[in-house]
């Protein structure tokens, strides 16, 4: 071997451990860096911030959340609750699609409140939840919650957290710019995604332009009882009605509804509706038009539509179809409805919590647009139109806005409002919460969402008094968020702590459905009112039990009728005989317990719909239809004791021509 191969290996040698020492010191400088916080959002185990951010989101076994916050499901067409701040989910609330858990939308108590002008729908798309108010601030009495598909308004009673009544919107398509209050929750209000003809008849698709309309339905609330009425529908151009939002503060009286496809087309809408330089936001004075309506205007005309409500005392739903509506030709109210154009195919419309500024977005913008309502009222009074639109005055942009926000992001959608002056705005392209500040515009602050935001939503932040110390980000795309499970994942929402100067990522959760948007009440305000149990003697279902003694069994035809009782750990009675097959078995069960917490749940081998969860208190009825002679089972499902194994009892089916009698029997 060589003297110059010897020096050669030992220069390389040399070099190597040169290049492991600084790859060391790299690699540690690296691990000592990520065990200090956040990496693109991931918050390490052992670093310090981790340890800050956990101790802001954890809630001590036994203790409770700051606040609760209702999701809306999308596709689930329900309602999800969760706990802030540690993303808990609470409980999944049914509204507008069956639910197997509890039996909603099986039992023949909940049936009723799934029909429609279309039948019995067992599904929806559910997407804005907004919680009833005073005065402008959250009041926590009533959520409501809009079906987008089969257009529908649907109230949940905040005291039981269950859906209390819903109501179909006639000469409705797509029911997205929905459900919004007014501040005294006057009006909640449903506007038309998709213009239809109206009223409804066979035509060709290629005259959709003029033809077509976009109905904006104010919905009455009656204030004691939450109860909802259509009150009018405002029948405007064929556009396509995104989001809306009302005024509040000096701009109460006025409602704000996003359009898009000004231009009428009805085929590639990503290419043919966005020809116009410019959309509009509609500014509605509904204050003028319920005036001009209880002064005797407005046409009243046929329609066919469901009002179905649920009663907490007979615990059963009863659907009613509805015939007529009052609608109203916006161009007979002068001086109620204006056009403000807004930077192209705009999605959100927001207002500041005083009622100043009305927020609108284009899209594919990188810009923010804020609208000044008191130039929007100088501009209408010293009538400084641009042109009309079938009718309806067009301000001039100019002389309505108050504000740009140069963000720099990617796909303005939705904004939210902290009650300090501050506005937080969505980028859904760019991925991202951007922090302004109303009346100078400037950006104070911006961090990233995983991935691909939607909505947020800020406690109160559609209201006069916001809770600003939370934002949540509603995330449309999970990716590699949570392990993996498959093709299909559940969406991300992402926790920020919005008390300071800059916002910070402090936790990440899933959620179910696709929630777009949601809202949130401190809990405070709302577990104070929560019902624990339906009290016993106020049972006033038809076919309640609410004594032992009553439980008994009745035929009529081929139907039977089984009163029947349940306590821990048995059901009274426990043995049937007497069916026969071909019979239809109507079990009417009654829950004796009047403890917090201790529902019972009832299966039948064979049946072809749901189970039953019953409350304390409650009664609820599943059908059976019997196919097969023989003994058959039913059971609790839901574990109420250390006997609750034991809680279950037999019938024995017969042949359909037997004659065996109806009998029953416990304990024999």
């Amino acid at each position: 071997m060589s003297l110059h191969f010897l020096k050669k290996i030992t220069i390389n040698i040399s070099t190597m451990k040169k290049y492991s020492f600084y790859l060391a010191a790299i690699l540690g400088s690296i691990l000592l860096l990520t065990g200090c916080g956040n990496q693109n959002g991931k918050a390490s185990s052992d670093g310090a911030l981790a340890s800050n951010n956990a101790e802001k989101v954890y809630v001590a076994p036994g203790e409770h959340d700051e606040f609760y916050a209702f999701m809306s499901g999308g596709y689930s067409g329900n309602v999800t609750v969760y706990g802030l701040p540690s993303g808990r989910m609470f409980k999944e609330i049914p509204v507008f699609s069956q639910f197997p858990t509890n039996g909603y939308g099986y039992s023949e108590e909940t049936k009723p409140m799934l029909e429609t002008s279309f039948g019995f729908i067992p599904a929806d798309d559910s997407h804005h939840p907004d919680i009833s108010q005073t005065n402008g601030e959250l009041d926590g009495r009533w959520l409501f919650i809009n079906g987008n598909n089969t257009p529908r308004i649907a109230r949940i009673d905040l005291k039981t957290f269950e859906t209390a009544e819903i109501i179909e919107v006639p000469n409705s398509a797509g029911n997205h710019s929905s459900s919004y209050i007014t501040e005294n929750s006057e009006y909640v209000v449903a506007g038309t995604r998709f213009s239809v003809p109206i009223p409804q008849r066979d035509m060709p698709i290629k005259d959709y332009k003029g033809n077509f309309k976009g109905a904006l339905s104010f919905i009455s609330v009656e204030p004691e009882t939450g109860r909802m009425d259509i009150k009018f529908q405002l029948i405007m151009p064929g556009f396509n009605y995104d989001l809306s939002h009302p005024g509040r503060g000096k701009s109460h009286g006025w409602f704000f509804f996003t359009t898009y496809n000004t231009e009428e087309a009805n085929s590639l809408l990503e290419v043919n509706a966005s020809q116009n330089d410019k959309d509009f936001i509609a500014a509605v004075n509904w204050k003028k038009i319920e005036e001009y309506v209880e002064n005797g205007g407005g046409t009243m005309v046929p329609a066919n539509y469901t009002h179905n409500v649920y009663s907490d005392e007979t615990h059963s739903a009863t659907s009613t179809m509805k015939k007529e509506v009052l609608t109203v030709d916006p161009t007979k109210v002068p001086g109620a409805i204006f056009f403000m154009p807004t930077p192209k195919s705009p999605h959100g419309v927001d207002v500041s919590p005083s009622g100043d500024y009305i927020i609108g977005n284009g899209k594919l913008s990188a810009d923010l647009t804020a609208f000044s309502f008191d130039k929007m009222i100088a501009a209408i009074e010293g009538e400084k139109f641009d042109g009309e639109a079938y009718g309806l005055p067009i301000l001039k942009f100019e002389d309505v806005l108050g504000g740009t926000v140069k963000s720099g992001g990617l796909g303005p959608l939705h904004t939210e409002f902290d009650g300090e002056g501050n506005a937080y705005t969505t980028f859904f392209i760019s991925s991202e919460v951007v922090k302004w500040k109303l009346g100078t515009w400037e950006v104070i602050d911006r961090k990233p969402t995983f991935y691909s935001v939607g909505h947020c939503m800020i406690p109160g932040g559609n209201s006069r008094k916001p809770f600003g110390k939370y934002l949540i980000s509603l995330n449309k795309i999970t990716k590699d968020r949570y392990l993996p499970t498959g093709p299909e994942l559940e969406h991300s929402a992402q926790l920020y702590d919005i008390s300071g100067d800059k916002m910070e990522l402090i936790y990440d959760f899933p959620t179910h459905g696709e929630p777009h948007y949601a809202a949130a009440i401190p809990a405070s305000i709302l577990a104070p009112k929560s019902q624990k149990i339906y009290k016993l003697a106020e049972n006033e279902h038809p076919f309640a039990t609410k004594n032992v003694s009553e439980a008994r069994i009745v035929r009529e035809g081929n139907e039977v009728h089984v009163y029947m009782a349940m306590i821990r750990s048995h059901f009274t009675p426990d043995n049937i005989e007497g069916i026969k097959v071909g019979d239809k078995v109507y079990f009417h069960i009654t829950n004796h317990e009047q403890d917090f917490d201790v529902p019972h749940g009832f299966m039948m081998i064979g049946q072809k719909n749901s189970g039953l969860l019953i409350m304390p208190g409650q009664t609820k009825t599943s059908v059976w239809e019997p196919k097969q002679e023989g003994v058959w089972p039913f059971y609790c499902t839901d574990f109420c004791s250390a006997l609750h194994q034991e809680m279950q009892g037999y019938i024995r089916v017969s042949p359909a021509n037997s004659k065996i009698d109806l009998s029953w029997s416990l304990g024999e």
